[in-house]
């Protein structure tokens, strides 16, 4: 008999709620955003706040010039982060797409300063970006456990 290589995990697509559940529960993503017409990707810590993704950016940065020259309704760009395990590839992935737009506010920015701690403080980390998401998707790589194989 032959035996082929069939995958011991299952894909769960995520709904909303679980989705921002489980971005919530790492402090970690990237943010990829559009730079001379090509996507960027940055490391960077964030925060969930009412929903929204709250990154720390100083000035001059590429993603504060993007936010900075929207006409209000902010800069499309996609956030993603990710827990999944290198030994056992189980974990999961959430995506957020929406616009991005640099706070303005005074009180604001000392509200988020005091909720987020930038990992990488550079001299200028006094600037915020706020991520509204439109779109959420998400994945979880589950274990089959045991499910029955096909055939």
């Amino acid at each position: 008999m032959i035996r082929t290589n069939r995958p011991t995990h299952r894909r769960i697509d995520l709904d909303r709620a679980d989705a921002l559940r489980l971005l919530g529960s790492v402090s970690m993503g990237r943010i990829v955003f559009t730079r001379q017409a090509l996507p960027t990707v940055r490391p960077v810590n964030h925060v969930l706040d009412g929903g929204d993704i709250v990154i720390r950016t100083c000035e001059g940065s590429a993603l504060t010039s993007q936010a900075q020259q929207a006409d209000g309704t902010g800069v499309v760009v996609a956030y993603e982060a990710d827990a999944i395990d290198p030994g056992t590839h189980l974990g999961w992935s959430v995506v957020a797409t929406g616009y991005a737009r640099l706070v303005t506010d005074p009180g604001e920015l000392v509200r988020i300063r005091a909720l987020l701690e930038p990992w990488a403080a550079e001299p200028g980390m006094d600037y915020a970006v706020r991520i509204r998401p439109d779109l959420i998707t998400g994945v979880l790589l589950a274990s089959r456990g045991g499910e029955p194989e096909d055939g």
